[in-house]
């Protein structure tokens, strides 16, 4: 069991330096409210803190900078190096950029493109190196001691979580009936600051941490009150897909910390559908943890002022087209359908119009391989029909099979 305290890790004065030192640097994120959040989950009201919308598209830019503008003359000289699934990449590359310090970026293989194109944008070299995080964290060490570069760490540094902790004093001024808020945890540096703000002004306000059900080494650590580490991580949410706290933040989360609750990778993909249709934003599946868990049920929000904070929206397109579809199959409004259409090519017009007249979208058509149970004389074509709700996809999955030209053969609405 660590001995350390939070007091010895961070104090609300260690944020309020922070907040002068980055002001100019980073942005204050919106705070946008939403009645569907709040009708969906029984709240009072919901607000999403929107820091997708921050410089690099996602918090770390803030404690990434609040560590590295109180660096040493000669620290900046030799350079940084830091691991980094992708946010605190961009994070430190920017203050790197910003600070004029040369950054070196270790990734783990499942970082996202637009990730390490992102990085490389500022200036940074980025390695790719380990297939999670923590082997691109251990070969991170190595180079710092090789090299004599400065490690950042990202999220088991003071200076780091001071800095993330300026999100919780835009949330007291955005917010201020604030009753719960919802959390990402990855390493714990996030939750650790905003926390340390939060509970200095108003112990009653509940601090609630969210992971994924394949990444959940908190909840754990603070029952048994040590650290313990996940042998192995499974989840679609890379940017909090850490196998464990450190020594200063689990310090600080033991203290500060009310709850951690997980979520499964498709209720975040739920999540990340819904923050686009009715909040219109995009997010990464880590920034949707929280509205998962809000949404989900997960935490018991009735009649409370509820802070979401949507940590950031670095995803590839294609994956968040992915994951939204994914989420509208989870929701029932989506379906893909195997159908054997008579009559190549000119049957599939019958088709494409039976969607239509019955108020669906047609999202994909696409011939397919023929086995050897196929009928011969037809051709196997794979539908993505997108409505209303499932009783809306099953009205249309039985007009096509009512189709004299047209034989459903599977669909994923059973």
């Amino acid at each position: 069991m660590s001995e350390r305290c939070a007091t010895d890790v961070v104090t609300v004065g260690d944020v309020a330096a922070a907040h002068d030192r980055i002001a100019d640097v980073a942005h204050r994120t919106p705070l946008d409210t939403s009645t569907t959040f709040a009708e969906m989950s029984g709240a009072a009201s919901v607000g999403l803190k929107l820091e997708n919308m921050q410089r690099t598209g996602s918090f770390k830019i803030r404690g990434a900078y609040n560590t590295m503008a109180q660096l040493s003359d000669d620290v900046r000289e030799r350079g940084v190096v830091a691991a980094s699934a992708g946010n605190h990449a961009q994070g430190v590359a920017l203050a790197g950029d910003l600070l004029d310090i040369d950054t070196t970026i270790v990734v783990p293989e499942v970082t996202p493109a637009a990730k390490i194109e992102a990085t490389r944008g500022y200036s940074a070299e980025v390695i790719v190196e380990g297939d999670i995080y923590e082997r691109s964290y251990e070969y991170a060490l190595k180079l710092a001691d090789e090299e004599r570069l400065e490690f950042v760490h990202p999220f088991d540094d003071e200076g780091v979580i001071a800095g993330q902790g300026t999100v919780g004093r835009e949330l007291l001024d955005q917010y201020p009936d604030l009753d719960t808020v919802l959390v990402s945890i990855g390493g714990g540096g996030l939750i650790s600051g905003i926390a340390t703000v939060l509970k200095e002004h108003d112990p009653s306000i509940r601090v609630v941490g969210v992971q994924p059900e394949g990444a959940s080494h908190a909840k754990p650590s603070l029952e048994h009150d040590e650290i313990r580490e996940l042998p192995e991580i499974d989840t679609v949410a890379e940017g909090i897909a850490d196998t464990r706290l450190l020594e200063k933040t689990f310090a600080v989360v033991r203290e500060r910390v009310d709850d951690v609750v997980s979520v499964t990778d498709s209720e975040m993909s739920v999540a990340l559908t819904l923050l686009a249709e009715r909040a219109k934003t995009v997010v990464e599946t880590a920034g949707a943890a929280p509205v998962a868990a809000l949404l989900s049920g997960a935490v018991d929000v009735n009649d409370e002022h509820v802070a979401a904070v949507v940590s950031g929206g670095n995803v590839n397109l294609t994956e968040h087209g992915e994951l939204a579809r994914a989420g509208l199959m989870e929701l029932e409004r989506y379906a893909d359908v195997d159908v054997a259409v008579a009559d190549w090519p000119a049957g599939v017009s019958a088709v494409a119009e039976t969607v239509e007249s019955r108020g669906a979208e047609l999202d994909v058509l696409e011939r397919t391989r023929r086995t050897a149970t196929d009928d011969p004389n037809r051709t196997p074509v794979r539908l993505g029909v997108e409505g209303s709700d499932a009783k809306h996809l099953r009205s249309v999955v039985d007009a096509l099979d009512s189709l004299d030209s047209v034989a459903v053969t599977s669909h994923t609405l059973d």
